[in-house]
């Protein structure tokens, strides 16, 4: 109604900038789980600074900022096309578990390719 883009894509996007962090570090998510392992997220956050309008291109910056035994934690910047405005900071906190759901240590594969 107001020509601004719903505040949850946000979260949507930073989905989208970590799973294709991870598959340009070569962590296929897929591949993950088929594994045993998943990376459900427990907790995120996101300050919204300038709103995205309907059919404007953003630009998804991620980057992975703490990394532990078995959580990992990445940040975002959503910005316009020409990276003139910052429309909104985040992050999110992800522990690795097992098909069971407990918390594991990570592979250390993935540790050091996150790394």
């Amino acid at each position: 109604m107001m020509g601004v883009v719903y505040h949850a894509n946000y979260l949507k996007w930073f989905e989208i900038g970590r799973v294709e962090l991870m598959r340009g570090l070569g962590i296929i998510y897929s591949e993950l789980e088929a594994a045993g392992y998943k990376l459900p997220v427990i907790e995120v956050g996101c300050h919204y600074l300038s709103p995205a309008k309907y059919d404007e291109i953003v630009v998804i910056e991620t980057e992975i900022t703490t990394i532990r035994r078995a959580s990992v934690r990445f940040d975002y910047v959503i910005r316009d096309e020409n990276k003139e405005r910052i429309l909104a900071e985040g992050f999110s906190i992800h522990p690795f578990t097992n098909n069971e759901g407990k918390i594991v240590r990570a592979p250390a594969s993935i540790m050091e390719k996150m790394n």
